[in-house]
């Protein structure tokens, strides 16, 4: 198979994984004067852990729920002692906040809407955060990603996700002949059973087929008539 088909089948399904087709678009915004007690009925309200303060169309902080309970840990009013860490300081002046300003947590953590849903995923893991907030290609907010979002991608149905296998990966090629191969998929799991040509087509069939959004696993049982990666000896001096 060239390179450049190569290079368009993994295109294409970086598509189909993007954040944009996987995000909330509606989002629940605050304004930086937003008071501190709409902030908690904002959250209350709509089920939301954070909300994130624009000004415009961009967004310059987000409060979350741990910003907000920081007002109940210092309810006293101690002042943190002066060998504290630096993260007690902080939660200590936004328990002294009263608008979204003063409470919030900056900088915003974002991802592009054009980015792949796998490095969403990194990002979301690498942060230890719950959610990213989207902008476009200049920065506006435009939506909110949550792990919740990126599960989406492991709930289409499988025969639903059968059809697409046979379709996107084999009657689509002219590399692989789907008449040589039996595709069945159980609870997202994908098996290939089959013979095709040569090895490496086994090996990008495979590879093709866990790119698909929707696949939780591969049994890959296809065989190969002959392996053309394997390099004939060459004979030895009294061969």
């Amino acid at each position: 198979m060239s390179r450049t088909l190569t290079t368009q089948r993994e295109e294409n399904a970086m598509h189909r994984l993007s954040v944009a087709s996987l995000m909330t678009s509606e989002v629940i915004t605050a304004h930086p004067e937003t008071p501190f007690k709409d902030l908690a009925l904002l959250m209350k309200e709509h089920g939301i852990s954070a909300v994130p303060v624009v000004e415009g169309d961009y967004a310059v902080g987000v409060v979350s729920e741990a910003d907000l309970l920081a007002k109940e840990e210092f309810r006293g009013g101690t002042r943190p002692a002066v060998l504290s860490s630096r993260a007690e300081k902080r939660r200590w002046r936004r328990a002294l906040g009263g608008t979204a300003r003063e409470v919030m947590t900056t900088p915003v953590r974002t991802i592009r809407m054009d980015a792949s849903a796998s490095t969403a995923a990194v990002e979301l893991a690498k942060a230890g955060v719950r959610r990213l907030f989207v902008v476009d290609v200049e920065g506006a907010l435009v939506g909110v990603l949550s792990r919740r979002d990126l599960l989406k991608v492991f709930v289409k149905d499988d025969e639903a996700l059968r059809a697409e296998i046979q379709d996107e990966v084999f009657s689509s090629s002219t590399w692989l002949n789907p008449a040589t191969v039996d595709i069945t998929v159980h609870d997202g799991v994908v098996t290939m059973r089959g013979l095709l040509e040569r090895r490496s087509d086994v090996d990008l069939a495979a590879y093709f087929v866990r790119a698909l959004p929707g696949v939780v696993g591969l049994e890959n049982e296809l065989e190969y008539e002959w392996d053309h990666t394997l390099r004939p000896r060459r004979a030895g001096m009294f061969g």
